[in-house]
């Protein structure tokens, strides 16, 4: 079946960047900009995609050359059931779906955005650590402290 929890444990959830330093860039990022493809969509425009930070866009465009982008998957494991996994990549697979924004990219395999649509993918720089972050993410019922692992709404 599909991921779509029930809608009364999400109040707070908009299909747009939260308010902010994200909104003053000109207009609004739209997510059918992204994807190319013609054809059926899965589901409503703003579950399929995932949202960059100012500061995520910012950090990755600090660290990516030429055609690097950051990769987003979602693996089983970790403290919750599922954990977030970011790494530098290259190639772009068939069933990858890229996010764009200020020419930094972010991509998401199919399988790991079902886990991961609607949410944001931040850059938290902390005094110990600075990491990529995977924030208010509707799809995920409770995280743990360390950031990375979470568990799913069914």
């Amino acid at each position: 079946g599909s991921w779509r929890p029930a809608p009364l444990c999400r109040p707070r959830l908009l299909p747009k960047p939260p308010p902010g330093p994200a909104c003053a860039v000109g207009r609004p990022v739209r997510w059918a900009s992204s994807f190319s493809q013609p054809g059926p969509t899965e589901s409503d425009s703003s579950e399929g995609q995932v949202f960059l930070s100012e500061s995520c866009v910012k950090r990755l465009l600090e660290i990516t050359e030429g055609s690097e982008f950051l990769r987003l998957q979602v693996e089983g494991g970790g403290c919750s059931g599922f954990q977030y996994k970011f790494s530098l990549d290259t190639v772009i697979n068939p069933d990858d779906r890229q996010e764009q924004r200020g020419g930094a990219r972010v991509v998401v395999d199919v399988d790991s955005l079902a886990f991961v649509k609607g949410s944001m993918v931040d850059f938290s720089q902390e005094l110990i650590r600075s990491s990529f972050q995977v924030v208010s993410n509707p799809q995920a019922e409770k995280g743990c402290s360390c950031g990375t692992s979470f568990s799913v709404k069914f």
